[in-house]
């Protein structure tokens, strides 16, 4: 839960943290993993299927970007999805998440399509995502970023907010728990206070996820969360991602490191030029023809 080469602030949480006894720490963690764990219902069991795309074809004029693809996330999995430069990664992505509306086929969410739905519905309904450039409030905090996040779990109408009602006062504080134990599960409570332009490159990564979390997802979908990480760094990522497994969630990956792929997901489907071309465990992907075709070439005839 700690990010990688920062300096505590002096006399903050991370502080506090630093000066306790190991079995202190261990319980001080466990409380913060169960603060952050969701708990909304969820209507499958895990293992079974969470998330199915049938089918979807998504086409641009007379490009088609997604041919046709169809897989199953799992609940309880960390499913990884990858593919060379221009395998429609990004689009898949987006139309499971309501960016774009598929041209055929249907996305479905504990076996209901999510048909015509705007993104902010399908957020509520238990999809959160993270973005390949990072998407953050600039003049906001850390926490403030991540308490926008709870916002789709409140219940307050808009006049119980303007007029401060007891739902609004207690949602609100719940709020701000919620977000500085994010903060911490991620490992930037230290910066809590700090407006998030501000915050280093890796840190903001790492808060776009705890404002994705603070949404109780039912499944949460990762866009490169490594890019411009040194080796260290995705070390510490492929550790908070396997926590947030741990603590409850579905995840979907994104990611071009082989590395990180294979050492933390459960399940890789891979695409090539809009089509799924193969699907299975990590070390099956490894040793997949068509997967090393597709990231190395095939010879030609001549030169073989």
């Amino acid at each position: 839960m700690s990010a990688p080469d920062q300096e505590p602030v002096e006399g903050g949480i991370v502080a506090e943290v630093a000066r306790m006894t190991p079995e202190e720490r261990a319980a001080h963690e466990a409380a913060v993993a169960e603060v952050v764990a969701p708990e909304r219902e969820i209507a499958v069991a895990v293992g079974d299927t969470l998330l199915s795309m049938e089918d979807v074809t998504m086409r641009f004029g007379g490009l088609v970007a997604l041919d046709g693809v169809s897989f199953d996330i799992r609940r309880g999995e960390i499913l990884g999805l990858i593919g060379p430069n221009g395998a429609g990664k990004t689009t898949c992505f987006n139309a499971l998440t309501g960016v774009y509306r598929p041209t055929s086929g249907q996305v479905l969410l504990e076996g209901a399509p999510l048909g015509r739905r705007q993104r902010f519905q399908i957020t509520r309904l238990g999809i959160a995502r993270t973005f390949q450039n990072i998407r953050l409030f600039g003049e906001m905090t850390a926490l403030e970023n991540v308490v926008v996040g709870t916002d789709a779990r409140h219940r307050t109408s808009v006049l119980g907010a303007l007029v401060r009602s007891p739902r609004h006062l207690r949602e609100e504080r719940e709020a701000v728990e919620k977000a500085m134990a994010l903060l911490e599960f991620v490992g930037i409570a230290d910066r809590a206070a700090e407006k998030a332009r501000n915050l280093p490159y890796g840190y903001q990564r790492r808060l776009e996820i705890a404002r994705a979390l603070a949404t109780e997802p039912k499944l949460l979908c990762l866009d490169e969360p490594a890019a411009g990480f040194n080796p260290a760094e995705k070390d510490d990522l492929m550790g908070l991602i396997r926590s947030i497994r741990d603590d409850g969630y579905t995840v979907l990956l994104i990611e071009h490191d082989m590395r990180l792929v294979m050492g933390v997901t459960d399940r890789i489907v891979v695409l090539e030029f809009g089509r799924k071309i193969a699907e299975g465990l990590p070390a099956e992907i490894r040793e997949n023809p068509a997967v090393i075709a597709a990231y190395l070439g095939v010879p030609d005839d001549g030169t073989a």
